[in-house]
């Protein structure tokens, strides 16, 4: 036992006091060893906000260049991304074609998806494994409640089929606790971003003003 210093004289610390300190210190280890394990930060929240501010502002940008049109409204033929509305696993798609309003492919990851790697450019490898954010294919910029994007990680009564999910306002849509813990980030068609928990998102899809809302989900 190691001896304390009491009233002028050494006293030694008993079994019990010494289970007790090693016990603190334990739970103290514990703590500490679940900071630093814990993914996501308030940096990096406001890094996700960023990120979906300037995936609103490139399709407002695109829509005021393309009759007000957003890309998934637009051929490919004139630099849209309409063809690929029906095309399997397409969501990186309707980023693609929003290259020159979105500078780098770096913006579409969200810093706590650890399944997802930044694209160095737009066009060799990139793919719907460079991009952590659904694209509201049934969004517009005239509709300013409609889902433009989000963090990719729902959960929902209805199937996922081919990389898409369509959702009407009756439907049950939430957030898994994956990353952002039951929480998740919302880009609107008026280009504003919304953290919102799953009962957020319910009211958000009720409110979208759009009778099926079709989620590309990368």
């Amino acid at each position: 036992m190691n001896p304390v210093l009491t009233n002028g004289r050494f006293k030694a610390l008993t079994l019990i006091e010494v289970i007790v300190v090693i016990a603190v210190i334990v739970v103290l280890i514990g703590v500490v060893l679940s900071w630093l394990a814990k993914p996501h930060t308030p940096g990096q929240h406001v890094h996700c906000v960023n990120n979906l501010r300037q995936v609103g502002l490139a399709a407002r940008i695109f829509a005021e260049d393309n009759g007000d049109k957003s890309p998934w409204q637009v051929s490919t033929n004139v630099g849209g991304s309409r063809e690929y509305l029906d095309v399997p696993n397409s969501a990186f798609r309707h980023f693609q074609v929003m290259s020159n309003e979105l500078s780098t492919p770096k913006i579409l990851v969200c810093p706590e998806d650890r399944k997802r790697d930044w694209a160095t450019n737009w066009v060799v490898g990139f793919d719907n494994r460079n991009v952590s954010y659904f694209v509201g294919v049934s969004a517009s910029e005239a509709n300013t409640n409609s889902i433009l994007s989000g963090d990719r990680y729902l959960t929902s009564g209805r199937q996922l089929t081919n990389g898409f999910l369509e959702l009407t306002p009756k439907d049950t849509v939430g957030w898994t606790k994956r990353y952002h813990d039951y929480h998740g980030y919302v880009a609107f068609g008026d280009g504003s971003v919304q953290q919102l928990d799953s009962a957020g998102l319910q009211k958000a899809l009720r409110n979208s003003g759009v009778a099926t809302n079709r989620l590309a989900i990368p």
